[in-house]
């Protein structure tokens, strides 16, 4: 019988309720800090399904780059706090990225109608997955802001996200618009 060779996939090392950070230390993993980089990659699991429905090629380059900074983003939230300052963020050169999503905003609100109601996430195929990337986006938002009330974090991390959130909308209205679906108004009562 053939030696069977172990799989680097699983080290067993978390099987008590722990796990590695860059850098070296172990945390609980329902700190503050995995829920917020865990956050982050469901975003970008999230937008790698997005991709997959989207029908516009504009959107899925633009995707594209974002789910490489999402990446960068969860690595550096999964450094050991000091530890990715030391070796330099994994986020880098924020402003420009932030300025590049701002862009971003821009060119694509200025496609689509003016909003004069809130609307439901609602539409094609492509920008139904756009409005819930928007939404899982906020909820990463919101751990990485409890993780920064605990522990010091790039603050550029949370305002790439909270534009990152209204890209995401108004991507999810241009594809919408792009794939001739209806947004469906928000009525109350």
């Amino acid at each position: 019988m053939a030696e069977r060779k172990k799989s680097m996939l699983y080290t067993r090392s978390g099987d008590s309720g722990t796990t590695a950070l860059f850098g070296g230390g172990r945390v609980p993993k329902d700190s503050a800090r995995v829920e917020a980089y865990g956050s982050v990659d469901e975003l970008n699991s999230a937008l790698g399904v997005a991709v997959a429905f989207v029908q516009q090629p504009e959107i899925r380059e633009a995707l594209a780059g974002v789910q490489n900074e999402l990446f960068n983003i969860g690595s550096e939230l999964a450094s050991e706090t000091g530890k990715a300052a030391a070796s330099g963020h994994m986020f880098t050169g924020e402003e420009a990225k932030i300025a590049t999503i701002e862009a971003l905003i821009d060119e694509y609100d200025a496609e689509v109608e003016p909003l004069r109601t809130f609307i439901l996430p609602s539409g094609s195929a492509g920008g139904a997955m756009l409005h819930l990337c928007r939404t899982v986006c906020r909820r990463a938002e919101r751990a990485v802001v409890r993780l920064a009330r605990e522990e010091p974090v790039n603050p550029a991390v949370l305002t790439y996200l909270n534009r990152l959130s209204d890209l995401l909308f108004v991507l999810a209205r241009y594809a919408n618009k792009a794939d001739g679906a209806e947004e469906t108004p928000w009525r109350k009562g």
